[in-house]
């Protein structure tokens, strides 16, 4: 297989991140339009992040936010994002990276965005070879009683037989005419 040197993998997940961006960034200007909520899971000890000892305690790898009735004080940067939340009752401050992010899935409307988040603890490839990105985008239609089930995001494997090989999966269901 022939080198990326444009590195269409890492452009793509910017490009995604920039949706999510966008996304947040109006619902912080004018609210959640509809049934929309977002269901956010990003990793705890990633750069940049900043949460309370407690939930960094209760959550040491990752944890999964849930924007829809009892947020405020949401702001978004180019780089991040910042919420206040309720955690059994105890108001919290989070800012969050995008980088961070692995997740974004709104249930609402099914549409998912997957991503693999580098850490300074995971083990480097060879520097000839920089480990490739793992982007996943899901967006199907399902019937009504099945969006009302879905309370948490499913989780989808990362790394199928095709990824081991450095290869993307994207599922772009919701474009396609019907």
């Amino acid at each position: 297989m022939a080198d990326d040197h444009i590195r269409y993998d890492i452009l793509a997940q910017e490009a995604l991140r920039g949706v999510m961006r966008k996304v947040l960034a109006e619902v912080a200007r004018t609210g959640l339009p509809g049934n929309h909520h977002f269901f956010i899971t990003f990793l705890t000890g990633a750069p940049g992040v900043r949460v309370s000892s407690r939930l960094r305690e209760r959550y040491p790898e990752q944890m999964t936010i849930v924007i829809q009735f009892q947020y405020w004080d949401l702001k978004v940067t180019d780089t991040g994002f910042e919420v206040g939340l309720s955690f059994s009752d105890v108001p919290e401050k989070l800012e969050i990276p995008f980088s961070a992010v692995r997740g974004f899935y709104d249930p609402s409307v099914n549409f998912e965005l997957e991503f693999d988040v580098k850490t300074d603890a995971q083990p480097e490839e060879e520097p000839a070879q920089p480990a490739p990105e793992t982007l996943t985008i899901v967006s199907e239609k399902k019937p009504k009683a099945e969006k009302k089930a879905a309370a948490e995001p499913e989780k989808k494997p990362a790394a199928t037989e095709a990824g081991a090989k450095g290869a993307e999966v994207v599922s772009l269901d919701a474009f396609r005419k019907k």
